[in-house]
This record gives C-alpha cells, sequence and structure tokens, in this order.
C-alpha cells in the first residue's frame, strides 16, 4: 500500500472513530485563538482554557490586551508556564492586530507568520480552523502518530512533517485529519504508555504497531 492509500485508508477511519472532532482551545473570535495557541506551547490545553478566563475578564477585546501592561498579562498567563514571554508575545502581537489589521486576524498564512509568537503550527490551526482553508498542524501528537502509522519515516521536524503530509493528504482533510489525531493521541496512541494497538481502528494497516 503507497502512502497516500495508507493515509486516504486512515483518514476515514478516524472519522468514523471521531467524527466530531475539533480544536479543543475554547475560543470565539479568531485573536482568541492567537493567544491561546501562544499559550498552549509547553502546557495543557485544558489549562489555557482555564486561565484565559480570566485574562479576557480583564482584557476583552484586541484594544484592551494592546494597551495592556506586560507585566500584567504576564501576571494572569504564568500558570501556563514561560510566562515573561508568552506575555510579551501576545502584547506585540495584540499591538500588531490593532495598529495594522483593524483589530482583525489576518486571513493570510504568511502575515500570520509575521506575528509575534506565531510559528508555522500557529499559523495553520487559524488558517485551518478560523478561515476553513487546508492546513496542516504538525503539533506533537501529528509528528508521533504519522511516524508510528507509517505516513512519514523518521521525520521529527514539524516542517519538514508538514511537507511530507501536504504530499499525501487532500487538503480539504488535513485540519480535521490533524483534529482527529489529537483525539487518537490522547486516547489510544499515547506518548508516555505503550500505544493501546488492541483497542486502535488502524492497528491491522499500522506500519509500527507497538512501537
Amino acid at each position: 500500500m503507497t502512502k497516500k492509500k495508507l493515509a486516504l485508508e486512515i483518514i476515514e477511519r478516524l472519522k468514523k472513530e471521531y467524527p466530531t472532532a475539533h480544536c479543543s482551545l475554547d475560543y470565539n473570535q479568531a485573536w482568541k485563538l492567537l493567544v491561546s495557541v501562544r499559550l498552549a506551547a509547553q502546557c495543557t490545553d485544558a489549562r489555557v482554557n482555564i486561565v484565559v478566563k480570566e485574562l479576557y475578564a480583564k482584557f476583552p477585546d484586541v484594544d484592551a490586551l494592546a494597551s495592556a501592561d506586560v507585566e500584567e498579562i504576564e501576571q494572569i498567563v504564568k500558570p501556563c508556564g514561560l510566562g515573561h514571554s508568552k506575555a510579551r508575545d501576545i502584547s506585540a502581537c495584540m499591538k500588531i492586530l490593532r495598529d495594522e489589521y483593524g483589530g482583525n486576524v489576518p486571513d493570510d498564512f504568511d502575515a500570520l507568520l509575521k506575528l509575534p509568537g506565531v510559528g508555522r503550527k500557529s499559523a495553520n490551526l487559524v488558517i485551518g480552523d478560523v478561515f476553513g482553508k487546508p492546513a496542516i498542524v504538525t503539533d506533537t501528537h501529528c509528528i508521533r502518530l504519522v511516524n508510528r502509522m507509517g505516513l512519514v519515516d523518521g521525520i521529527k521536524e514539524p516542517k519538514k512533517v508538514e511537507m511530507a503530509l501536504w504530499k499525501i493528504i487532500p487538503p480539504e482533510e488535513g485540519n480535521d485529519f490533524c483534529h482527529r489525531l489529537v483525539y487518537h493521541g490522547r486516547d489510544i496512541c499515547t506518548a508516555r504508555t505503550k500505544p493501546h494497538c488492541d483497542k486502535c481502528c488502524i492497528a491491522d494497516i499500522c506500519r509500527k504497531k507497538g512501537i
């Protein structure tokens, strides 16, 4: 089976297993997703979802957050870890959104990459979830699982994994596929324990079963 055929089969099986998979960061506006995904670095989405409630209660829009002192932001986001750098990036990012984009988040991938604290993973998440454009989010779950499954061969660098997946994943499937990998990575193909291959919906076609 070619990697492309393997990818299509895995996509279909994960669709049936996780039909309602979606981004696990809570947000109702594009700028909030930008904030949350920055806070999620080396932090769980569950913790981020708790912390941002206080952040948005105090700074309810782009203008408020852009005008806030970095120290105030840091005090609130400190539980997410790396508080100083995350607060600094969030502040700088919101200032650019306010001053250059009228408070809106750009729907252009390259423009997103120029925002402070926004890398390819974050830009793809916003492009896919907010704007509904083709996207592949290579987070830790994605990288671990596509290597185990055999969709990529020993590639760990996020951008290289992303480029390899673009060749075999239909553009319209990429975003949802990556969300489903997160669910599968948390429930079945876990990182901290041996994968639960006996419960896995793709065990019979996985190239690296049990690894």
